[in-house]
């Protein structure tokens, strides 16, 4: 009866008894009406229903509760709506999340927490939501507190030495700049490394920035210190995809290829480029504090960077941009690789040339194009330990790996010039010409 509410609802499935509660005062108002209470239970595998767009959490056993109280939309209650979800005891590095569907979320809706509370047990979740509408709970890959903590200590420690490279390897670019004068191809070359590592240089600066400051800073300094992050990490990717369509000018347009102001054009791209991305995702408020948490939603680490109701702003600009980029990418490195096997075989380098020297300038060349970057798609969230761990080493060590290509490419011995990336690409200038 509408005075005393419904005591409470089950429903069970499969042997899991769940619970629903609903608060008195939904009922006040209806006076001495009669009205329906229906619970809807869907399983959206079956019908196809309630998809997010890249969802990274798991619909618990693929159900889905809907609540609805006569015929009006409910919500502000001052005494929460409880469901209590059954379940056993939940892996590691799974934690639950009690959300709900809200059609206004993207572009064809999308889950919400936005108004309920998550109480997480041994046996099962409580959901306390101050609204009536389809819940579900969300099973979100999360990090351990050790694995965490482990992987900021290898980032912050990996981002120092890092740090010391690049500057070591910029001073070793700008004196080879200066003992190769006359040589416009190799300038070109390293000025471009110069800026690629520029931009790791000050993408390590703000991390460290990030981690360091942001769990006191003040929500306007900390979209700053958000926006100066993304614009640093979205600069290096620019400068990857740079050294990508620079070597494809090197070896497969070979011919005419010369544009005036070529490397201050490049500077413009790749320090201008960023500028307005992170311009247009600063106007619409993307950046902000964004916590780390681990399974028991403890909070490891509080970050200065985009914040969670804007993800989609990260999946566009940094995911979506690199894939392009390094799709683009592999496509010219195998095409430098098989340049690079024809010349060695027709004897344009010298076959005295080790194989582990060869394959050290591939994996040098490899890394300049972002391949360590691409680990991070590998890493489906925070549930693959393993990999979030190689990709956080491998990343802190992309600076060394080129600090070593480069002395390995602009360095070898007197009589071993030939191997340098220049004569390569002059000699396949002559045999081009010769062809023609």
């Amino acid at each position: 009866s509408p005075p005393q509410g419904p005591k409470m609802l089950n429903m069970t499935e499969k042997g899991k008894a769940g619970k629903i509660q609903l608060p008195r005062e939904i009922f006040w108002s209806l006076s001495s009406r009669t009205v329906r209470v229906v619970v809807t239970v869907l399983n959206i595998q079956r019908l196809g229903m309630f998809k997010e767009v890249n969802q990274m959490g798991q619909v618990l056993d693929d159900t889905v509760v809907g609540i609805t109280v006569g015929e009006t939309s409910i919500s502000g209650l001052r005494n929460p709506v409880q469901l209590a979800f059954a379940h056993e005891q939940l892996p590691n590095g799974v934690t639950p999340q009690c959300v709900f569907w809200d059609p206004s979320k993207g572009m064809a809706g999308g889950w919400s927490s936005s108004g309920c509370v998550t109480q997480p047990g041994d046996k099962g979740t409580v959901c306390s939501c101050n609204h009536l509408t389809f819940f579900t709970l969300l099973l979100n890959p999360a990090l351990d507190r050790s694995t965490a903590e482990a992987l900021m200590a290898v980032a912050t420690a990996g981002c120092g030495v890092a740090m010391a490279f690049s500057i070591f390897t910029i001073t070793l670019c700008i004196f080879l700049r200066c003992r190769f004068r006359t040589e416009e191809t190799l300038r070109t070359n390293l000025g471009l490394h110069v800026n690629l590592l520029g931009s790791l240089l000050l993408l390590n600066l703000a991390f460290l920035l990030n981690s360091g400051l942001s769990g006191g800073t003040q929500p306007r300094t900390c979209k700053v210190l958000g926006g100066f992050t993304h614009y640093c990490l979205l600069c290096c990717f620019t400068w990857t995809l740079l050294e990508g369509c620079h070597l494809y000018l090197l070896f497969v347009k070979v011919l005419g290829t010369y544009i005036h102001h070529y490397l201050a054009k490049l500077c413009l791209v790749g320090w201008g480029f960023p500028v307005l991305v992170v311009g247009v995702a600063g106007a619409i408020g993307s950046y902000g504090e964004y916590s780390l948490q681990t399974v028991n939603h403890q909070v490891i680490a509080h970050l200065c960077w985009i914040t969670s109701e804007h993800l989609l702003v990260h999946y566009i600009t940094n995911c979506g941009y690199f894939g392009l980029i390094f799709l683009f990418n592999v496509a010219i490195f195998g095409v430098v690789t098989q340049k690079s096997c024809c010349l060695q075989g027709t004897g344009v380098v010298q076959g005295d040339r080790k194989a582990w020297k060869v394959a050290l300038g591939a994996v040098g060349l490899f890394c300049l194009l972002g391949a360590t970057w691409a680990l991070a798609f590998l890493t489906h969230g925070t549930s693959s330990a393993p990999m979030l761990y190689l990709f956080t080493i491998l990343n802190s060590l992309q600076g060394i790996f080129i600090f070593i290509w480069l002395v390995f490419l602009y360095y070898p011995k007197t009589k071993e010039t030939t191997g340098s990336l220049s004569h390569i690409i002059r000699h396949d200038k002559t045999i081009t010409v010769s062809q023609d």
